[in-house]
């Protein structure tokens, strides 16, 4: 299974970022950390992820007559490579995004019903800004965003340190308005009854409307 297709289950992205910060967790580690999941269902994305090449056995041993496996998280696996999303279809990317989501609600959810959980006292946010940005400006955002988070991905857990999950999301929401030199090309063609390329409608198509 390619990796794409690996990562593009709730579930199996759960236990990747339980995994993240050189853990090596056995399979019940994962079902009391994934709780609100069967433990059926956890076992078995949790040999998917093995077969796929994302988890590898760290260590094993035996327990009451069973092995028991500790597994940790092969960081080079764990990705999609860029010639991957380039390929994506749109709905390729609509099934990713709806898995992220899903993924982030359930964490959540599981943050919210643990003992002691407080949004104010640990700094929970969800903002949202919708910003007017160029491609210029928007490059130079997602690379303060990545100077930010990318120094602290090798963090390994310690007495100090919780877990938080860091999801940025950036898309358009609506295309740069029309430009000056656009508008009187577009008053024309509206104003212009019954010449060609006219229309009848007095209806703007395009950016333009709703300016």
């Amino acid at each position: 299974m390619h990796a794409f297709e690996l990562l593009a289950h709730p579930v199996r992205l759960r236990v990747v970022h339980a995994m993240r910060g050189g853990q090596e967790l056995t399979t019940s580690d994962l079902c009391r950390r994934i709780a609100d999941v069967s433990k059926a269902t956890v076992y078995r994305h949790v040999d998917l992820l093995t077969a796929g090449g994302v988890l590898e056995v760290a260590d094993q041993r035996r327990v009451r007559g069973a092995v028991e496996r500790r597994y940790r998280l092969r960081q080079d696996r764990a990705v999609i490579d860029a010639d991957t999303i380039a390929a994506l279809s749109l709905d390729d990317h609509r099934r990713s995004f709806a898995t992220a989501l899903a993924a982030l609600a359930a964490e959540y959810d599981a943050y919210l019903r643990r003992d002691g959980a407080d949004p104010v006292a640990d700094h929970v946010g969800y903002r949202q800004h919708a910003l007017w940005l160029s491609p210029d400006e928007l490059r130079a955002m997602i690379d303060g965003m990545r100077e930010a988070i990318v120094p602290n991905l090798a963090n390994e857990p310690t007495p100090e340190r919780a877990q938080y999950l860091i999801s940025p999301i950036q898309f358009p929401i609506a295309a740069p308005p029309a430009t000056a030199e656009t508008e009187p090309a577009a008053a024309n063609a509206c104003t212009s009854e019954g010449k060609p390329g006219s229309t009848s409608s007095g209806h703007r198509q395009g950016p333009a409307a709703g300016r």
